[in-house]
């Protein structure tokens, strides 16, 4: 398993999700939580980081449970089971303030210097200095540098059918089938995408057969939005689900396929982050969304049926007739399979729903999350071949956490790895502007010492005056064999100064 320690905080959030999710989705009936508790403890599950198979104790399980309950409240299940935060998080009790200084003085009189040098300089200077104390490891001194933003200055010089299809589908077949039913509203929603079978005309003439989203409540089979687009993507997909979400509230669980728009990134990391648990069926098998299925069939038989003599059907037309047909038909007619109409079904419950987030917090929510790499030519990082200006307090920093959309990059954030929340949004590089040559003047890096002293040139370095020292201790002469360079140059000069004046001692 690829190890990815700048997100471990959120793998290690999303196991644990997993792990009770379900028990949110479908809480037990009362005296029945203690067993579903130890049947999670006697299971075993993926480490997020090795791979390995592991399990956890029952208290464990529990507080997981209880956390994840307290974190539904405010639509933040998965960010309540992260792992805190250090209160001593970016402190640095190795490097005392003695030793800091001096390695804040060492860069600035020698910015070109490797960490490894500054660390070897550093011990040096240690033993001409007692008092800085004891010196940390080469490691120590490095991250305590790269947080500081103390980095290296260069010089500069001058002048056909998958096989994940065939097995899925192998498995699919040899395991039986049953009907299943979610016993509370909004603990299972179904999703997936529709190809028309009639086309539409474009302003432009071109004839297109159009995609429909649909999402279904599980339990009531109630429509919860329903709304045709022209292509299946993660950007239309988001578009449908929020406004469900939006008109219905948030859900527990989604069920679909594994289209590329399902498996997106901003669609897996949006629904983690409410708290929605995402599963898929098994490659090239719809029977498992089989409600979805069975209603592609009454859009198909009732409601395009209904328009097959409208001549130059339009995107409008029909997102506008499906409306109608949706609201007014199919949620308010009897459903044979469960006695009564969706929209009854589904305001008498029982639901595990919880209220819809705000329209903002949907669109932060549903977006990728991806480290960049900053250049500190210029303080930018390329996000979909777009160059974004960090900035400035963020200098230091040489690899950024960000959060977006790859539709809307006009919404983008610096994130906190380890706890999730937005640091600051970040604009496209506008290098008209950054012409007219006002520019902010740069302020310290939180923790370093604005008042240090300036810059000063203390000669040879701790290193090589240690190096000398102790070889001069030795007391054995030079090993090497001096020439009178200095006695030839002054022979050599003497002789210049007769050849310039040949008759001076002929005339006195």
């Amino acid at each position: 398993m690829t190890k990815n320690t700048d997100r471990r905080h959120e793998r290690w959030a999303n196991l644990r999700f997993a792990i009770v999710g379900a028990l949110l989705a479908a809480p037990p009936a009362q005296g029945e939580l203690r067993a579903a508790l130890e049947a999670l403890a006697a299971r075993t599950w993926q480490h997020p980081i090795t791979g390995a198979q592991v399990s956890f104790a029952f208290s464990t399980v529990e507080r997981w449970l209880h956390a994840a309950r307290r974190g539904s409240a405010r639509a933040d299940t998965v960010g309540a089971l992260r792992r805190r935060v250090r209160k001593d998080a970016g402190q640095r009790r190795a490097l005392s303030s003695v030793l800091i200084a001096a390695v804040i003085v060492q860069h600035r009189e020698h910015p070109s210097w490797s960490y490894q040098l500054h660390a070897d300089n550093l011990a040096a200077l240690a033993v001409l200095e007692p008092a800085l104390g004891r010196v940390p490891s080469y490691t120590t001194v490095r991250r305590f540098m790269k947080e500081r933003g103390l980095f290296r200055r260069k010089k500069r010089r001058r002048g056909h059918e998958r096989a994940s299809d065939a097995r899925g589908r192998a498995i699919f077949d040899s395991r039986e089938t049953r009907s299943y039913e979610s016993e509370y509203v909004h603990g299972l929603w179904h999703l997936d995408f529709h190809t028309a079978s009639r086309k539409i005309v474009l302003p432009s003439g071109e004839l297109v057969a159009p995609e429909l989203l649909g999402v279904l409540d599980d339990r009531s089979r109630l429509c919860c939005h329903l709304q045709w687009y022209l292509v299946e993507n993660a950007e239309n997909l988001i578009h449908g689900l929020s406004q469900a979400i939006q008109k219905r509230g948030l859900f527990r669980s989604l069920l679909s396929d594994n289209g590329g728009a399902m498996l997106a990134g901003e669609t897996r990391e949006g629904l983690a982050r409410l708290g929605v648990e995402h599963a898929t069926t098994l490659p090239a098998c719809p029977e498992q969304n089989g409600k979805q299925e069975s209603f592609w069939g009454q859009v198909e038989g009732r409601l395009l049926a209904m328009l097959e003599n409208v001549p130059d059907l339009t995107l409008e037309a029909l997102n506008h007739a499906t409306q109608a047909w949706v609201e007014m038909e199919y949620n308010r007619a009897l459903h044979s399979e469960i006695g009564e109409t969706p929209s009854e079904r589904f305001l008498r419950g029982p639901h595990v729903g919880r209220e819809s987030p705000s329209a903002d917090d949907l669109r932060h929510a549903f977006r990728v999350e991806e480290m960049r790499t900053q250049r500190r030519s210029d303080g930018t990082v390329s996000i979909e071949g777009v160059r974004f200006e960090v900035p400035g307090r963020y200098r230091h920093m040489e690899r950024l956490s960000v959060r977006y959309a790859s539709w809307d990059l006009g919404r983008v954030h610096i994130v906190d790895a380890r706890t999730g929340n937005l640091l600051a949004p970040m604009y496209p590089l506008d290098r008209a502007k950054n012409a007219d040559g006002l520019r902010r003047v740069i302020g310290p890096v939180a923790g370093s010492d604005p008042e240090a002293a300036a810059p000063t040139k203390t000669g040879m370095a701790p290193l090589l005056r240690q190096l000398i020292a102790a070889y001069d201790r030795n007391g054995l002469p030079p090993a090497y064999l001096p020439k009178d360079e200095l006695a030839r140059a002054n022979a050599s000069e003497s002789t210049d100064a007769t050849d310039d004046h040949p008759n001076t001692t002929e005339n006195s």
